[in-house]
């Protein structure tokens, strides 16, 4: 109960894709939860506005990948920055809700917290201090008054790290698991033969571009030894991309765009090749044995050993705290290692059976017999207002 008597002025502000679907699904936890309803002032996406936000600029505008998209765009990303900072400085919100884009919204909490020192400030997924950087924890506690977290070992890095009060939340795919996990029949389709296999090279041009071929050159191979299906789900923006890559490939897997196709083949997949990110929590969960591998640029590989921190990056294993899911890093990423990983787990192999079991245990670690994420996570908004 926040006990102002009216509803609640928020001020919110995303990046991303990802960045604008978990702000839309916590502008309706809050517009559910809070006793006199919310409005909304900021910054997001389709997602956002669909749950009544007005976006004071194209949420693209902040959004940049990769070192040169950065400098490229720096002149307009520092105009936004400013414009937000004053935009919420005049709006004097109840609260001002950052979600994700940290290089972006972090600016924004140390610039409003400088100018309006009690406005509670809350950011909605933690950066991954746990990975690289971890002296970022430390620098976020002065201005950010409640971090929700979407992994449950991140309130104990934070502790450790002398970052800001964390709270787990949730992970949003744990909003999914009705779509992800199979029905009796379906999971009988996953024995059955031809094996369908998952085909997962990236959602960003620069991941495709480095994996297709070596993906395309590694189910040749797993083809060649047995009867298998593949099926490759892709974003209705890479399709041409995704199209022109498998021409070049000595199989031709079913590609699908709509969520529901995408869904539907997860839940009968015997296996994956996947591109390391999200999608391999999303097949942990969905409980499909996965081969996961990753490149970047040479320059990239040469520093990664000196600033990451972590024994695996794919963020199954480091939820369950061993390297259960199968991973293949820039120059161990070849077709013959891919292939012999995938047909391991194809067959009912002490690899499979490793596999399937540490995916059990995911429930568990992640408690989702709770609340949704996005209930949680206003909830968590509601309490730090109330206190």
């Amino acid at each position: 109960m926040t006990g102002i008597g009216r509803p609640l002025d928020v001020f919110i502000v995303a990046g991303e894709e990802s960045g604008d679907q978990l702000g839309g699904a916590l502008m309706e936890g809050l517009l559910r939860l809070a006793p006199s309803g919310a409005r909304f002032t900021g910054v997001g996406g389709r997602r956002m506005a669909a749950s009544g936000l007005e976006s004071l600029y194209s949420m693209d505008d902040v959004t940049a990948i990769g070192f040169a998209q950065v400098i490229g765009k720096l002149p307009l990303i520092l105009r936004r920055l400013s414009e937000t900072v004053e935009a919420v400085i005049a709006a004097r919100p109840d609260v001002l809700i950052l979600v994700d884009a940290p290089d972006f919204t972090h600016r924004v909490a140390a610039r409003v917290r400088r100018r309006l020192p009690d406005l509670p400030i809350v950011k909605y997924v933690s950066p991954t201090v746990w990975a690289w950087r971890p002296g970022r924890a430390k620098a976020m506690r002065p201005h950010i008054d409640r971090l929700l977290a979407l992994l449950p070992f991140e309130p104990d890095v934070h502790a450790r790290l002398g970052g800001p009060q964390t709270l787990y939340v949730g992970h949003p795919l744990l909003e999914r698991l009705d779509v992800l996990r199979p029905s009796a029949t379906e999971r009988a389709r996953r024995a059955a033969r031809p094996y369908r296999i998952l085909v997962l090279p990236g959602s960003r041009r620069s991941e495709i571009e480095r994996l297709a071929d070596v993906f395309g050159e590694a189910l040749g191979l797993v083809a060649a030894g047995r009867d298998a299906e593949f099926v490759l789900p892709t974003l209705p923006h890479r399709l041409e991309q995704v199209e022109a890559a498998v021409r070049r490939w000595p199989v031709r897997p079913r590609i699908v765009v709509s969520d529901d196709e995408k869904y539907a083949a997860f839940r009968t997949a015997r296996a994956a090749l996947a591109a390391s990110g999200t999608v391999t929590l999303e097949l942990a969960l969905a409980g499909v044995p996965t081969v996961a591998a990753y490149k970047v640029a040479g320059w990239e590989a040469l520093i990664a050993p000196y600033v990451l921190t972590i024994p695996s990056v794919l963020l199954p294993n480091l939820v369950l705290g061993e390297n259960a899911m199968t991973e293949f890093l820039q120059h161990d990423c070849t077709a013959p290692k891919l292939a012999s990983a995938l047909d391991s787990i194809l067959i009912d192999s002490p690899e499979r059976r490793a596999q399937l079991t540490a995916f059990e245990r995911l429930d568990g670690i992640f408690g989702i017999d709770g609340e949704p994420p996005s209930l949680r996570a206003a909830s968590a908004v509601l309490d730090l207002l109330a206190r």
